[in-house]
């Protein structure tokens, strides 16, 4: 996928998101699997103490994971994030980037986020993405990135 089909979502701060933004930045767009938990609440926190060199960028930046709008405000109020967060309850977003995967949990299959990471041009093009994140230094490097452009 090289361009994204134009739609809008639901996230935190009652907010409706247009992909690809009509204010003409980039987005940055990670998917991760479930709200509070460590790997989920570290990239959280990496994305929102760097929030103000992505917007100095001309980026905005959208958590995503299945959860609901409830369960991401309380999410976002607990580690005081300054970014905002995309419910996906229904997976058409997930399924749009192709990040839902078969994955192994103590032995058990389901089908879940794999942590991934868009940057999309105001144009709708996807400009990098990153698949099975680790996400110690990610952050860094997708700012590192944005500066790039």
């Amino acid at each position: 996928m090289n361009k994204i089909n134009p739609t809008t979502c639901v996230a935190t701060s009652n907010l409706k998101i247009d992909i690809p933004d009509n204010q003409g930045r980039n987005i940055v767009l990670y998917f991760y699997p479930k709200d509070d938990t460590p790997g989920c609440t570290i990239e959280g926190n990496d994305f929102s103490r760097l929030n103000g060199d992505f917007a100095a960028n001309n980026s905005v930046i959208y958590g995503v994971s299945r959860d609901s709008i409830a369960s991401h405000e309380k999410f976002i109020n607990k580690f005081n994030y300054t970014i905002d967060l995309i419910s996906d309850e229904d997976e058409s977003l997930c399924k749009q980037f192709d990040v839902l995967k078969l994955k192994k949990m103590y032995g058990k299959e389901h089908i879940g986020i794999v942590r991934s990471t868009f940057v999309i041009s105001p144009d709708g093009d996807i400009l990098k993405q990153w698949d099975k994140v680790k996400v110690d230094g990610h952050a860094e490097e997708v700012l590192d990135f944005i500066k790039t452009l």
